[in-house]
């Protein structure tokens, strides 16, 4: 996920203050990865380089003054940018299962029983973001339903390859 630009877009919805942000991005996106208070600042610097986001002034608090930023026309352009971009699938269409499938081809070792210990990792995965869902808010069942069906890709070429085994054995041996 691009937090620079998450971070740009929570600016988009208001005004805020380092420390606000940084919550407002862990319950939106941080859930089980919040973001360093550090990389907030780093990338609150980094954004007003750039000319996306401003200060716009200090209030005194407990500690040090606190910063409120704001986002910039320019800011702004950026976010519709990356918004209305359309993400490309991987470009790369190798992945370290299917890597871990040739290598064990290759070893001339067992690589069903790869294929079946991977299966019951992405099932029992598949338990735990169903279960993150039961009474969680919209936006969280969302993103579970992501991982999940991203799991049941993963699960549908994992059925299919551990049925081609043997062809591709005898293809890679040709």
């Amino acid at each position: 996920m691009d937090n620079t630009t998450a971070l740009l877009g929570l600016l988009g919805a208001g005004a805020s203050y380092g420390y606000d942000l940084k919550n407002s991005y862990d319950r939106w996106f941080g859930v089980k990865k919040p973001l360093a208070l550090g990389q907030v600042y780093t990338t609150l610097a980094r954004l007003i380089r750039y000319g996306w986001i401003e200060a716009l002034g200090e209030e005194a608090g407990a500690g040090p003054d606190r910063k409120r930023y704001g986002i910039t026309p320019a800011g702004r352009e950026r976010v519709m940018e990356w918004m209305f971009t359309p993400e490309v699938p991987s470009e790369t269409l190798q992945s370290n299962l299917f890597a871990k499938t040739i290598i064990a081809l290759l070893l001339d070792d067992d690589a069903g029983r790869m294929l079946d210990l991977q299966r019951a990792q992405h099932m029992a995965r598949m338990r735990q973001v169903t279960a993150e869902k039961k009474g969680a808010p919209l936006a969280t069942v969302l993103v579970c339903d992501h991982a999940l069906f991203h799991i049941e890709a993963d699960l549908r070429w994992i059925d299919l390859t551990a049925a081609r085994l043997s062809q591709l054995r005898a293809e890679m041996t040709r």
